[in-house]
Formats: structure tokens, sequence, C-alpha cells
């Protein structure tokens, strides 16, 4: 009887949180709906206006009185710039509709119109749906740049690609970045930490961590201890990523990378394929987080590799805008090889 009744609530408890979403989405779908409308309607004021010469500031400033006086708050003339903007960005109305996993608040699509450049707008809109992203989510997304990040290593037809649906995971490849940003864990650049004091911070805020890793990454083991020859040897952290279908493992340097760390991490790869890996799943890669990397170096250190390796500097601030714009820029006119970007250049 008991057990029967605990299923019972639970089963009631399912019901009403299912409902609660439900209506918060379409409380967001009506919401947003309505501003994207309201953008309508002052766009093609405004441009039947332009031939009687009533459009413009004067308009807005009056609507935003009107408004106010007959429907309260939310009617400021940047709010109702913001509306306008919506329907100019987002002319089609099915682009703010149409949202199967997620319905997006009007403040992700306040922070969406904030981006100039239409690939990436679309690319962080995609990424919000898709992920779920809370509007603190999608701002740090923004903010550390996560498209330009994706974008150093990528020729245009895959960018294109990437702001039509999204970061698409198919191959390891496209589950790395470079660099990868830490700033949530508010240390400071200039100051040394140790390897161990990085691993605990970034556990400490793994759900940042997590964000910043990108999609399908789940957290397996830390100081993960392996033993050969009677010999015990321990792997940073290990995660699965449940796109890729394969173990990757995560080795921290706070120094420069060198061909050793290459050497120990083709070592941990070996002993995951041999010992870990089930069938089914795909090859381990890993993944060697380091302060300081010279790309010319890491390229032949990398290269004729059976297991899949890959080097990536971190960072422990958000990046220049413009130094990282500079750096895609330079990417680019080499061919779309990543050069990373602060520390050490090549």
């Amino acid at each position: 009887m008991r057990l029967n009744y605990s299923r019972l609530v639970s089963k009631i408890a399912r019901i009403l949180t299912g409902a609660r979403v439900n209506v918060i989405r379409q409380i967001n779908h009506g919401h947003v709906l309505a501003c994207w409308k309201i953008g309508r309607e002052i766009v093609e004021f405004e441009q039947k206006g332009k031939k009687r010469g009533v459009y413009g500031e004067r308009l807005i400033e009056r609507l935003s009185k009107d408004m106010i006086q007959r429907f309260g708050r939310g009617f400021s003339p940047a709010n109702l710039k913001m509306m306008r903007l919506l329907y100019q960005k987002f002319p089609i109305r099915q682009t703010v509709s149409d949202e199967s996993k997620a319905i997006l608040s009007w403040s992700h699509y306040c922070e969406l119109l904030k981006i100039d450049d239409p690939a990436s707008r679309s690319f962080y809109k995609q990424e919000s749906v898709q992920n779920n992203w809370s509007v603190r989510e999608l701002k740090r997304q923004i903010n550390s740049m996560l498209f330009e990040r994706l974008a150093l290593s990528k020729d245009a037809k895959t960018i294109a690609k990437m702001a039509r649906k999204g970061h698409v995971i198919e191959k390891p490849e496209d589950a790395i970045k470079d660099p990868y940003i830490l700033e949530f864990l508010n240390l400071k650049e200039e100051t040394y930490y140790t390897e161990r004091q990085l691993e605990q911070a970034l556990i400490d805020k793994l759900k940042y961590l997590l964000l910043e890793l990108g999609k399908g990454f789940v957290l397996v083991a830390r100081q993960k201890r392996i033993t050969v020859s009677n010999r015990h040897y321990y792997i940073d952290l290990v995660f699965y990523n449940r796109l890729l279908k394969c173990f990757v493992l995560i080795d921290l340097k706070t120094g420069e990378l060198d061909h050793s760390d290459i050497e120990q991490m083709n070592f941990y790869l070996n002993y995951f394929k041999g010992n870990e890996k089930i069938k089914g799943e795909n090859d381990p890669i890993g993944l060697i987080l380091c302060a300081r990397k010279n790309s010319v170096f890491a390229k032949y250190v990398l290269g004729g590799l059976n297991n899949k390796i890959f080097a990536s500097k971190y960072k422990l601030a958000l990046p220049s805008e413009q130094k990282l714009k500079t750096t895609l820029k330079l990417s680019r006119d080499r061919g779309g090889c990543p050069i990373g970007f602060g520390g050490q250049s090549d």
C-alpha cells in the first residue's frame, strides 16, 4: 500500500511539474510573439510615415507614453526599440515561434539582438534552444565568444552550417575548442597555480566547466588511478561524451606544452582502449589543457599519432574582442589553421 501510494504521489508531482513548465513555455511564447507583432506594427507605421514625415524617435517617445498610460510598465522607449529590432532581425514569424525543444524568453531575445553579425546571432539562438540555456548561460557564452572560438579552425562552409544548426558534434575535432575560457574560476592570470589547485577549482565549478566543454560531456572521475606493472598513474579528469560515444581524458598543465605530455597522454589512451572501452564505444580521445602552446611545435609533435590527442590553451580571463577578431582574420588568411590567441605565439 505504501509503495503504491508513493508512486501515486510521484505521478501527480510529474503531472503538475510538466503542467507548470508548459504554462511557462506558453507565457514566454506568447510574450515574444506579441513583442514581434508590436515591432512589426511600428516598422510598418514608420515605413508609411516616411512618406508623410511622421516617424523616428518622436514616434517611439509618444508611443511609449501612451502605452505606459494604458498598460503600465514594459513599454519604455528602449523596450519599444528592442521590439522593433526583433521584427527587423527576425522578419519571418516562424523564427521566433518554431522552437521545439525550448521556448526562449524575451530576455533571451534581448541578448541575441545585441549581436550584430547574423551568423553569430543565429548560432547562439540555435544553441540556446538546443541546450535550454538560461539567460545567464547565454550571456556567458556570448561574452566568452564561443562562436568565434569554434570558428577559428573551421572553413567557411562549416561556419555557415554552425550558424544554421548550432554546434554539431560528429567527430572528435568538433568537440574541441582552442582556447578554453575558464574565467568562471575567478583565478588571476598573473598568479601561479599548481595543477592540483587548477583541478580543484574546476571541480568546484563543475556546472560551468561542463558548459564550457560543450554538448554531451559527463564527468566520470577525477584523479583516475590506473595500474600497470604494479605502478600507479593518475589521470586528472575523465569525462564521457554521449554524442561521440567515447571517453575523453583531460590532463592539466600549468606550463608550456611539452613532448612528454603527449607521450603520457598516449599511454593513458592505450590503457583505456585496452581496459575501459567496451563493445560499441569509439576509441577514447585525449585533451591536454595547457597554459602555453607553440602551435608549430604542437603540429609536429601531435602529427602521425594513432590516438586522437588534442592540445588546447586555457585562459583565465575573457579575451579581448578586438584581439580575437584579429586572430580569427589571421587564421582564415592562413587557411583556417588554428593559432590560438594570448600567451605565446608562433
